[in-house]
């Protein structure tokens, strides 16, 4: 028996989504700190070995989730784990300073994210 029939969708869903968003924010952002003075291309050809990985878990997950959720409802989902990995990502591995404008941008998600699944 297949032991992923036990968790809930959504549940499901976001953990892949999660799981591909590090990847992805890795591949978009590490080079800047682990290959700052590689050649472009070798940067881009690391960051594109990163995205396979995330894309290995993104797209079960986009399926997987359109079984329950709107596509709308999968991007804003999407969205708010974005900005949950790239903050600390920001904070923690690049050295970015905390600003408040990551708790503003978190609650204007708060607000896409009631809008978008308010009608269901």
């Amino acid at each position: 028996m297949n032991w992923l029939q036990h968790i809930p969708v959504g549940l499901q869903t976001v953990v892949l989504l999660a799981m591909s968003n590090v990847f992805m924010t890795f591949a978009w952002y590490g080079h800047l700190k682990n290959h700052a003075s590689s050649p472009w291309y070798v940067a881009a050809l690391v960051s594109w070995g990163i995205a396979l990985f995330e894309y290995l878990l993104q797209v079960p997950a986009n399926r997987i989730g359109h079984t329950q959720f709107s596509v709308a409802q999968l991007k804003i989902i999407q969205e708010v784990i974005t900005l949950s990995v790239f903050a600390p990502f920001a904070v923690l591995y690049l050295n970015q300073p905390l600003k408040w404008d990551f708790l503003w941008a978190g609650l204007c998600m708060v607000g896409a994210v009631y809008f978008i699944f308010r009608s269901g």
